[in-house]
């Protein structure tokens, strides 16, 4: 029986690689972040964004690259990779918003929706499920949305002040960028030529009601990996994982 939902679904993606990782130092003194390794996992974060947009019909990705660009470039051309890769890199700073446009113009099919990626998050749920979510609402773009949980115990109390209980490292109550996206082929004209898109393409998409929050699924794994401190929780939350 033909998917209905096929037809709408991407084949290529933008992966953004292109950060100082500064606060991911010394191990971004030789890398770029995405080439960090999370210990115990075998792969950098780039080899498994990789891995996972291939599990996920995706057969193009282009790659944003700046600081050491050349590690990057060069763990590419040696790895047996699952779909076809081609890199860019920008000449000077473009902003976050004008890296994803220059990098959107390499895609094969420019009408077509892709997807995108911060090089720097750990995770894995259904694009396929993402990408008829942003259909269904007629998008113009979709952000994966996650509830990450803050790093400090917390504590509830009753009316009268009593504190009645104490909650380990809890789940935010608001949703965040997840730094993964679903954009319709119309999204990267929109797009500034330099500076940052979350600061005016978002804001008047949103007015507009043609921007989505797609919550990531219960149960799914999510870490940006910003920190040495989130190495160190990511390896121990995968262990415990299995992953």
């Amino acid at each position: 029986m033909t998917d209905p939902h096929a037809a709408t679904r991407p084949t290529q993606a933008v992966v953004l690689a292109g950060g100082q990782g500064s606060r991911l130092r010394p191990y971004t003194d030789d890398r770029p972040k995405p080439m960090v390794e999370i210990p115990g996992t075998g792969t950098p974060i780039i080899g498994h964004q990789l891995g996972w947009l291939a599990e996920e019909g995706v057969t193009d990705v282009v790659i944003s690259c700046g600081h050491l660009a050349e590690v990057l470039q060069d763990w590419l051309a040696s790895a047996d990779l699952p779909l076809k890769v081609t890199t860019v890199v920008e000449t000077e700073p473009l902003g976050r918003g004008g890296g994803l446009k220059y990098a959107a113009a390499r895609l094969p099919h420019p009408d077509r929706p892709w997807y995108a990626t911060n090089g720097d998050i750990w995770t894995r749920f259904s694009l396929r499920e993402m990408a008829d979510f942003h259909a269904e609402r007629d998008a113009i773009a979709t952000l994966a949305l996650a509830r990450p949980r803050i790093p400090w115990g917390a504590v509830k109390t009753d009316g009268f002040g009593h504190i009645t209980d104490f909650i380990e490292a809890p789940p935010t109550t608001y949703e965040i960028n997840a730094g993964v996206y679903v954009f319709s082929p119309a999204f990267a004209g929109l797009l500034p030529a330099r500076g940052d898109h979350e600061r005016t393409t978002f804001p008047h998409l949103a007015r507009e009601r043609r921007l989505a929050g797609f919550p990531i699924p219960q149960g799914a794994y999510w870490r940006a990996i910003d920190t040495a401190k989130d190495l160190t929780e990511a390896a121990k939350e995968l262990a415990a994982l299995g992953r």
